[in-house]
């Protein structure tokens, strides 16, 4: 066998391999997006048509009225502003405590320093319960407020440990020197180590900021006169909503005009469809700019225990 006809046998076989890999991934990509298309395509069909099912690439009969009938919610955007809010401030602060008391555990001339990192640990495996938080946040006055979203999350001990293992890789020289120029730890964290963990940073940012956006049971709990309720929860009464509107139209004691003219352009599928296209497009919109962090933060923190 000649050396040309080596060569060939191994160009066809990486060809196939080449072609294998690109049906795989298009495979892979397939399975991973349709799921979302598919919601979107029955957010975007009239209700009572989609109950018909048969939607696979396109919707059948095109319609806008399972988003206007969100968007004409009432507090609609008084709860997307305190989706905002609680979003904005709760991943910043978090971020900023939880980032300074990670440092604390890594200065080895703190005394306490492991056995506060141990502290926090079991805090991972162990929880007090609903009820007595509960109790707790109402003896602190947290209840009916906007800080009971944010206070309680301010130190987590996943993130904590994720930003103390990042830290730990960094040189010691760095925070040396600056103590050696007199700089106090405060200033150390603020001014060499935080711009120095960007990177972590920002991929814990991407989680923070997706479970802020996500949480709803807190809402429901902590805030039931509705006065701070944020996007999860208002979605959550419109699902609630057409369920009821649904059961109407079942009832064969019902029969007003209006009740099934509404109920003509949506659905509970649809609806539900809707609002989930309403809540991921933001997150879908932001993640691609902190993917390269949150590859790069994630792999990089978790070197050390």
């Amino acid at each position: 066998m000649t050396s040309r006809t080596k060569l060939v046998k191994q160009t066809v076989g990486s060809r196939v391999f080449d072609v294998a890999n690109v049906v795989i991934m298009l495979l892979l990509i397939f399975v991973m997006v349709y799921p979302f298309w598919n919601q979107l395509i029955i957010s975007l069909n009239d209700g009572i048509d989609a109950q018909r099912g048969g939607l696979y690439f396109w919707p059948r009969v095109f319609t806008l009225s399972n988003y206007d009938y969100i968007l004409k919610s009432n507090g609609l955007l008084s709860s997307v502003g305190w989706s905002i809010a609680r979003v904005v401030f709760g991943t910043v602060t978090k971020l900023v405590v939880s980032g300074f008391v990670a440092y604390i555990t890594t200065v080895k001339f703190f005394s306490f320093h492991r056995p506060l990192r141990t502290m926090f640990m079991i805090t991972m495996y162990v929880s007090g319960g609903m009820i007595p938080i509960y109790l707790w946040y109402q003896k602190l006055g947290l209840l009916e407020s906007f800080t009971v979203y944010w206070l309680p999350t301010l130190i987590s001990a996943y993130e904590m440990m994720i930003i103390a293992s990042y830290i730990e890789g960094l040189p010691e020289a760095v925070t040396e020197s600056a103590r050696i120029d007199g700089a106090r730890e405060i200033t150390i964290f603020f001014r060499v180590v935080a711009p120095l963990c960007i990177p972590v940073f920002a991929a814990l940012a991407v989680m923070v900021a997706v479970g802020h956006w996500n949480s709803w049971f807190d809402v429901m709990i902590y805030n039931p006169s509705g006065r701070f309720d944020t996007l999860q929860m208002l979605l959550r009464d419109i699902l609630i909503e057409s369920d009821k509107i649904k059961e109407l139209m079942q009832d064969s004691m019902v029969g007003a005009d209006a009740v099934k003219s509404q109920a003509s352009r949506i659905s509970t599928q649809s609806m539900r469809a809707a609002t989930t296209m309403i809540v991921t497009i933001p997150i879908v919109c932001v993640y691609p700019f902190f993917q390269k962090y949150f590859v790069k933060g994630i792999s990089i923190g978790a070197v050390k225990g």
